[in-house]
């Protein structure tokens, strides 16, 4: 090669490699130091409990480069790029807009969040945490990935209307620990309310989207599931499970009642199951402490038209793995006697997965996954309803008997993605 060619090529490298490192660097902000190492291990793991990645990462592309959509019963948001890229993500944010992002729903340019990014909850957390958060995020390659997060329709699309939501609905300021309590007591708190923000799917909602704070973890259906009261109640909520059970479901996705599917599934992959034990216990410490509502429904007696046509066919197709006494395998099928999502307010998930089955979540402590297989290719929406209505009325349950036209409209709900 020509040695003023080869000199104009070697430049070239030079420069292109030169522009290469700049901008991940000015992206980036820095790269961490012997110093910074602690504080990006920590940011690291506060991500994993915050749950960003379920949101931001979309499937199968660059994690937390956002664009995936979160459906919302208003419209879908999609959660925007929070890489370090300058131009499409978070790298020339400063850290009092982050933290102002985070904390209080404010973009750098002063416009309100929608809480489809659960700042009323990330609210709760300290400073310190959330510039942890960010200390991580820095070090992610940025992805060049412009994302529109706003796809609501009008009249929910006007930014500056949630003024009148935050004025209803959200709460600013840290969590303040409660003296009576115990610190496991209010780390689990911290926890559940701040960075886990369990609230967003578990706590019901006004015609608004806000927290039914009364209500606080009794569950919600969301995204075509319910979910499930997690407070202690004994009817409907968490009152069979022992603490052990709170801290084997979210550390596997499995205890000898439950297994996680859905949208709990996502969670415990991506956040529960990477919490430290000394967390998790925490955690099932406060929800275990945790009021719920007062059932008002009572079972429907044997002899019902609904609870024996649902019971004989119980019989054909669900003992056999459930057991006739609805106690399932420890670890395996869920105990439907003992399930609160079988007990819950709402039937949504149970008809969902007895109509389109569920898989549940795979774990490196409990990687078998079993599944639950569709029923709703066999059973007509009248064999539906009876046998979820003698599932929900059988083993000390109690709940509504169930038409053939709730079933039907499940049925299109949860086939269009609802």
């Amino acid at each position: 090669m020509p040695e003023p060619v080869g000199q104009l090529v070697t430049a070239l490298f030079i420069g292109l490699l030169a522009t290469a490192c700049a901008s991940r660097l000015a992206a980036a902000d820095y790269l961490p130091t012997d110093q910074d190492f602690a504080k990006v291990e920590r940011g690291r793991y506060l991500a994993s409990v915050a749950d960003c990645a379920a949101c931001h990462t979309q499937h199968e592309a660059a994690a937390y480069a956002g664009g995936r959509p979160i459906a919302t019963p208003f419209g879908n948001v999609l959660a925007a790029n929070i890489t370090p890229d300058s131009q499409t993500g978070i790298g020339s944010w400063s850290d009092a807009q982050f933290d102002a992002a985070v904390r209080r729903g404010r973009a750098p340019d002063g416009t309100r969040l929608y809480p489809a990014m659960p700042f009323p909850y990330y609210a709760r957390m300290t400073q310190d945490d959330v510039l942890a958060i960010r200390a991580f995020l820095n070090t992610l390659p940025p992805v060049h990935h412009a994302v529109q997060s706003d796809q609501l329709p009008f009249p929910f699309d006007i930014r500056a209307s949630m003024a009148v939501w935050d004025a209803l609905y959200f709460d600013p300021g840290p969590f303040k620990p409660n003296p009576g309590k115990s610190a496991q007591w209010n780390r689990g708190a911290y926890l559940v309310l701040g960075p886990g923000h369990c609230g967003a799917c578990h706590t019901p909602k006004t015609a608004l989207g806000g927290d039914r704070k009364q209500q606080q973890l009794q569950g919600y259906s969301v995204q075509g599931w319910f979910a499930p009261d997690i407070s202690g109640d004994s009817d409907l909520g968490l009152g069979h499970w022992s603490a052990a059970d709170v801290v084997a479901y979210l550390r596997t996705g499995h205890n000898r009642i439950a297994a996680a599917s859905g949208p709990m599934g996502e969670e415990v992959a991506d956040s529960s199951s990477r919490m430290t034990d000394a967390d998790l216990e925490a955690i099932a410490l406060y929800l275990k402490d945790q009021p719920g509502g007062t059932p008002s429904t009572k079972p429907l007696g044997s002899g019902d038209p609904q609870m024996v046509a649902g019971g004989a066919i119980y019989r054909d197709l669900c003992s056999a793995c459930h057991a006739p006494n609805g106690s399932g395998v420890a670890y395996l099928i869920p105990n439907l006697a003992l399930s609160s999502s079988v007990a819950s307010r709402e039937p949504t998930s149970i008809l969902r997965v007895v109509i389109h089955g569920a898989q549940s979540v795979a774990t490196a402590d409990e990687p078998t996954a079993p599944a639950m297989p569709a029923f709703g290719w066999q059973l007509t929406d009248a064999q539906i309803a009876a046998v979820t209505t003698f599932i929900r009325n059988s083993w000390g349950h109690a709940a509504p008997a169930l038409t053939a036209g709730e079933v039907h409209k499940a049925r299109s709900l949860s086939s269009n993605g609802g």
